[in-house]
Protein backbone atom coordinates (compact mmCIF):
# COMPACT_ATOMS: atom_id res chain seq x y z
CA UNK A 1 0.00 0.00 0.00
CA UNK A 2 1.49 3.27 -1.19
CA UNK A 3 1.45 5.94 1.97
CA UNK A 4 1.63 9.23 2.43
CA UNK A 5 3.25 11.16 5.01
CA UNK A 6 2.81 14.63 6.64
CA UNK A 7 5.13 15.53 9.69
CA UNK A 8 5.17 18.58 11.59
CA UNK A 9 7.54 19.20 14.24
CA UNK A 10 7.54 21.11 17.30
CA UNK A 11 10.57 21.31 19.90
CA UNK A 12 10.05 21.83 23.79
CA UNK A 13 13.30 24.06 23.95
CA UNK A 14 13.34 27.91 23.80
CA UNK A 15 17.10 27.82 22.46
CA UNK A 16 18.30 25.63 19.59
CA UNK A 17 21.50 24.43 18.48
CA UNK A 18 20.82 22.58 15.02
CA UNK A 19 21.34 19.13 14.70
CA UNK A 20 22.96 18.40 11.48
CA UNK A 21 22.53 14.24 11.46
CA UNK A 22 18.69 15.38 12.43
CA UNK A 23 17.85 16.61 8.96
CA UNK A 24 20.46 14.22 7.09
CA UNK A 25 17.84 11.26 9.19
CA UNK A 26 15.38 12.67 7.19
CA UNK A 27 16.55 13.63 3.87
CA UNK A 28 17.82 9.33 4.18
CA UNK A 29 14.18 8.22 4.48
CA UNK A 30 12.01 6.53 1.79
CA UNK A 31 9.10 8.41 0.74
CA UNK A 32 10.60 12.05 1.59
CA UNK A 33 9.09 14.24 -1.29
CA UNK A 34 10.27 17.57 0.30
CA UNK A 35 11.86 19.45 3.39
CA UNK A 36 12.13 22.66 3.91
CA UNK A 37 14.34 24.20 6.89
CA UNK A 38 12.91 27.95 6.24
CA UNK A 39 16.84 29.50 5.85
CA UNK A 40 15.72 32.19 3.37
CA UNK A 41 15.61 35.76 4.39
CA UNK A 42 12.43 37.99 4.21
CA UNK A 43 11.57 38.48 0.67
CA UNK A 44 12.76 35.11 -0.68
CA UNK A 45 10.53 32.19 -1.85
CA UNK A 46 11.62 29.14 0.71
CA UNK A 47 12.79 26.10 -1.34
CA UNK A 48 12.66 22.15 -0.25
CA UNK A 49 15.28 19.76 -0.55
CA UNK A 50 13.79 16.53 -1.66
CA UNK A 51 11.96 15.54 -4.93
CA UNK A 52 12.02 19.14 -6.39
CA UNK A 53 12.57 23.20 -4.84
CA UNK A 54 8.80 23.19 -4.24
CA UNK A 55 9.39 27.41 -4.00
CA UNK A 56 6.83 28.49 -1.52
CA UNK A 57 6.11 32.04 -2.44
CA UNK A 58 5.05 34.64 -0.03
CA UNK A 59 1.67 36.11 -0.36
CA UNK A 60 -0.52 38.70 1.40
CA UNK A 61 2.92 40.80 2.91
CA UNK A 62 6.18 39.24 4.37
CA UNK A 63 7.03 37.09 6.24
CA UNK A 64 10.62 37.65 8.78
CA UNK A 65 12.99 35.52 9.33
CA UNK A 66 13.98 34.59 12.68
CA UNK A 67 17.39 33.61 14.22
CA UNK A 68 15.78 30.11 15.67
CA UNK A 69 15.08 27.17 14.20
CA UNK A 70 15.88 23.50 14.71
CA UNK A 71 16.89 22.55 11.45
CA UNK A 72 18.92 25.25 9.83
CA UNK A 73 19.12 27.76 12.82
CA UNK A 74 16.11 29.72 11.30
CA UNK A 75 12.71 29.98 11.29
CA UNK A 76 9.78 31.99 9.50
CA UNK A 77 7.96 34.13 11.67
CA UNK A 78 4.16 34.50 10.71
CA UNK A 79 2.54 36.74 12.53
CA UNK A 80 -1.30 35.67 12.27
CA UNK A 81 -1.82 39.10 10.22
CA UNK A 82 -3.12 37.66 6.72
CA UNK A 83 1.01 36.70 5.40
CA UNK A 84 1.18 32.92 4.23
CA UNK A 85 3.09 30.88 1.46
CA UNK A 86 1.62 29.32 -1.65
CA UNK A 87 2.36 27.01 -4.38
CA UNK A 88 -0.05 27.04 -6.77
CA UNK A 89 -1.72 23.50 -7.75
CA UNK A 90 -0.42 23.61 -10.82
CA UNK A 91 3.11 23.42 -9.34
CA UNK A 92 2.67 20.82 -6.52
CA UNK A 93 3.91 17.93 -8.84
CA UNK A 94 4.96 14.72 -6.21
CA UNK A 95 2.87 17.10 -3.34
CA UNK A 96 -0.27 16.63 -5.21
CA UNK A 97 -0.76 13.49 -3.18
CA UNK A 98 -4.03 11.47 -3.53
CA UNK A 99 -5.36 7.91 -4.14
CA UNK A 100 -7.97 5.43 -2.58
CA UNK A 101 -5.07 3.43 -0.72
CA UNK A 102 -2.74 6.33 -0.59
CA UNK A 103 -0.83 7.40 2.68
CA UNK A 104 0.51 10.22 3.68
CA UNK A 105 2.85 12.10 6.63
CA UNK A 106 3.58 15.73 7.55
CA UNK A 107 5.97 16.49 9.91
CA UNK A 108 6.82 20.28 10.79
CA UNK A 109 8.91 22.10 13.88
CA UNK A 110 7.02 25.42 14.97
CA UNK A 111 6.29 27.01 18.09
CA UNK A 112 2.65 27.98 18.09
CA UNK A 113 1.58 31.28 20.29
CA UNK A 114 -1.37 29.20 21.46
CA UNK A 115 -3.61 32.08 20.20
CA UNK A 116 -5.67 30.77 17.69
CA UNK A 117 -6.43 27.54 15.38
CA UNK A 118 -3.70 27.85 13.24
CA UNK A 119 -2.49 25.71 9.81
CA UNK A 120 0.66 24.61 9.38
CA UNK A 121 0.92 23.04 5.68
CA UNK A 122 -0.76 21.04 3.16
CA UNK A 123 -3.02 21.40 0.41
CA UNK A 124 -6.10 22.42 1.84
CA UNK A 125 -9.10 24.66 0.52
CA UNK A 126 -12.47 24.88 2.55
CA UNK A 127 -14.46 27.06 -0.25
CA UNK A 128 -13.14 27.00 -3.60
CA UNK A 129 -15.98 25.23 -5.96
CA UNK A 130 -17.71 24.09 -2.82
CA UNK A 131 -13.94 22.93 -1.31
CA UNK A 132 -10.90 21.21 -2.31
CA UNK A 133 -9.77 20.10 0.42
CA UNK A 134 -7.21 16.85 0.37
CA UNK A 135 -4.62 16.73 3.35
CA UNK A 136 -3.24 19.33 5.70
CA UNK A 137 -1.86 19.65 9.24
CA UNK A 138 -3.64 22.05 11.92
CA UNK A 139 -3.15 23.12 15.79
CA UNK A 140 -6.51 23.13 17.47
CA UNK A 141 -9.60 22.64 15.84
CA UNK A 142 -11.90 22.67 18.26
CA UNK A 143 -15.25 22.44 16.41
CA UNK A 144 -14.83 18.56 16.66
CA UNK A 145 -12.92 17.93 20.17
CA UNK A 146 -9.60 19.02 18.49
CA UNK A 147 -9.01 22.44 20.80
CA UNK A 148 -4.98 23.25 21.37
CA UNK A 149 -4.04 19.19 20.04
CA UNK A 150 -2.36 18.59 17.09
CA UNK A 151 -4.95 17.83 13.98
CA UNK A 152 -4.20 15.88 10.98
CA UNK A 153 -7.14 16.67 8.46
CA UNK A 154 -8.19 14.12 5.21
CA UNK A 155 -11.00 14.80 2.81
CA UNK A 156 -11.56 12.09 -0.42
CA UNK A 157 -14.29 14.91 -2.16
CA UNK A 158 -12.77 17.79 -1.07
CA UNK A 159 -16.06 19.10 0.53
CA UNK A 160 -18.04 19.38 3.90
CA UNK A 161 -18.60 15.76 5.70
CA UNK A 162 -22.20 14.58 5.31
CA UNK A 163 -24.53 16.10 7.01
CA UNK A 164 -22.62 18.33 8.74
CA UNK A 165 -21.75 21.94 7.44
CA UNK A 166 -17.60 21.32 8.21
CA UNK A 167 -15.31 18.39 7.45
CA UNK A 168 -15.04 16.23 10.39
CA UNK A 169 -12.62 13.96 9.06
CA UNK A 170 -9.68 14.50 10.88
CA UNK A 171 -7.62 12.85 14.03
CA UNK A 172 -6.62 15.02 17.40
CA UNK A 173 -4.08 14.10 19.74
CA UNK A 174 -4.70 13.64 23.47
CA UNK A 175 -1.79 15.19 24.58
CA UNK A 176 -2.12 19.29 23.92
CA UNK A 177 0.18 21.54 22.44
CA UNK A 178 1.81 24.04 24.95
CA UNK A 179 2.14 27.96 24.20
CA UNK A 180 5.49 29.52 23.21
CA UNK A 181 7.61 26.13 23.21
CA UNK A 182 9.11 24.40 20.72
CA UNK A 183 7.71 21.13 19.84
CA UNK A 184 7.08 18.26 17.76
CA UNK A 185 4.01 17.61 15.91
CA UNK A 186 2.80 15.16 13.10
CA UNK A 187 0.22 13.21 11.60
CA UNK A 188 0.09 10.08 9.14
CA UNK A 189 -2.65 8.37 7.16
CA UNK A 190 -2.68 5.16 5.53
CA UNK A 191 -5.02 4.59 3.57
CA UNK A 192 -7.87 3.56 6.44
CA UNK A 193 -6.45 5.57 9.49
CA UNK A 194 -4.96 9.23 10.18
CA UNK A 195 -2.82 8.96 13.54
CA UNK A 196 -1.86 12.47 14.98
CA UNK A 197 1.40 12.35 17.06
CA UNK A 198 2.92 14.96 19.88
CA UNK A 199 6.61 14.99 20.10
CA UNK A 200 6.93 11.79 18.16
CA UNK A 201 4.38 9.98 20.20
CA UNK A 202 1.01 8.76 19.59
CA UNK A 203 -1.90 8.14 22.11
CA UNK A 204 -5.05 6.67 21.45
CA UNK A 205 -8.41 8.68 22.27
CA UNK A 206 -11.31 6.14 23.68
CA UNK A 207 -14.61 6.53 21.57
CA UNK A 208 -16.34 10.41 22.43
CA UNK A 209 -19.16 12.39 21.66
CA UNK A 210 -18.49 15.03 18.90
CA UNK A 211 -18.89 18.21 19.59
CA UNK A 212 -21.79 20.24 17.37
CA UNK A 213 -23.19 16.95 16.05
CA UNK A 214 -26.78 16.81 17.79
CA UNK A 215 -29.55 16.86 16.38
CA UNK A 216 -28.65 16.30 12.34
CA UNK A 217 -31.23 13.91 11.21
CA UNK A 218 -29.00 10.69 11.25
CA UNK A 219 -27.25 11.62 14.57
CA UNK A 220 -30.51 13.09 17.16
CA UNK A 221 -28.31 12.47 20.11
CA UNK A 222 -24.69 13.41 18.49
CA UNK A 223 -21.91 11.25 16.63
CA UNK A 224 -19.64 8.79 18.99
CA UNK A 225 -16.38 8.24 16.97
CA UNK A 226 -12.85 7.74 18.30
CA UNK A 227 -10.64 10.82 17.37
CA UNK A 228 -7.05 9.15 17.26
CA UNK A 229 -6.59 7.14 15.35
CA UNK A 230 -9.32 8.26 13.23
CA UNK A 231 -11.08 5.72 10.90
CA UNK A 232 -11.09 6.95 7.73
CA UNK A 233 -11.00 4.19 4.56
CA UNK A 234 -12.02 6.77 1.91
CA UNK A 235 -8.64 7.77 0.63
CA UNK A 236 -7.55 11.21 -0.40
CA UNK A 237 -8.68 12.97 -3.04
CA UNK A 238 -7.14 14.79 -6.25
CA UNK A 239 -9.27 18.25 -5.51
CA UNK A 240 -7.11 20.63 -7.50
CA UNK A 241 -5.68 22.51 -4.02
CA UNK A 242 -2.79 24.68 -3.80
CA UNK A 243 -0.09 23.87 -1.46
CA UNK A 244 -0.19 26.50 1.24
CA UNK A 245 1.83 27.06 4.72
CA UNK A 246 0.21 28.86 7.75
CA UNK A 247 -3.31 29.70 6.03
CA UNK A 248 -5.81 28.26 4.37
CA UNK A 249 -9.17 29.58 1.90
CA UNK A 250 -12.33 29.77 3.94
CA UNK A 251 -15.76 31.45 2.81
CA UNK A 252 -14.69 34.49 4.24
CA UNK A 253 -11.09 34.25 2.49
CA UNK A 254 -7.77 33.33 3.86
CA UNK A 255 -7.82 32.34 7.44
CA UNK A 256 -7.52 29.65 10.05
CA UNK A 257 -3.50 32.04 10.38
CA UNK A 258 -0.75 29.84 12.28
CA UNK A 259 1.01 32.72 14.91
CA UNK A 260 4.41 31.52 15.80
CA UNK A 261 7.09 29.79 13.81
CA UNK A 262 7.57 27.47 11.66
CA UNK A 263 10.81 25.86 11.83
CA UNK A 264 10.56 22.97 9.48
CA UNK A 265 8.53 21.20 7.20
CA UNK A 266 8.46 17.55 5.32
CA UNK A 267 6.16 15.83 3.59
CA UNK A 268 6.41 12.08 2.49
CA UNK A 269 4.10 9.95 0.17
CA UNK A 270 3.98 6.79 2.71
CA UNK A 271 2.79 6.50 6.38
CA UNK A 272 6.02 6.58 9.17
CA UNK A 273 5.69 3.76 11.30
CA UNK A 274 5.50 4.65 15.49
CA UNK A 275 8.91 3.91 15.99
CA UNK A 276 10.60 5.69 13.02
CA UNK A 277 8.67 8.77 13.87
CA UNK A 278 9.68 8.73 17.27
CA UNK A 279 13.34 8.73 15.88
CA UNK A 280 12.73 11.32 13.10
CA UNK A 281 10.84 13.71 15.98
CA UNK A 282 13.15 13.59 18.76
CA UNK A 283 16.32 13.47 16.10
CA UNK A 284 16.27 17.97 16.55
CA UNK A 285 15.43 17.68 20.26
CA UNK A 286 18.06 19.68 22.35
CA UNK A 287 18.87 19.82 26.06
CA UNK A 288 19.48 22.66 27.87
Amino acid sequence: MDKIILLIVFFMNSSLTPKPHGQKLILETPGLVALWDFKEPTGEARKAIGQGEFALKEQNGSLSRISEGPLSGYSTQFSGDGAYLMLPNDQTGKLNIHGVKQGVTVMAWVKWTGEQTGFVGGMWNEYQDGGKRQYGLFVSLPHYNGKNQVCGHISRTGKPTPPFPYSIDYAASKQEVPPNQWVCVAFTYDGKDIKSYFNGVFEKRKPELINHTKGFDAYPDGLIQAKNPYYFPEGIGNNGSDFTVGAVLLKSGMGNFFKGQIGGLAVLDRALGDTELKKLSTAFLQKK
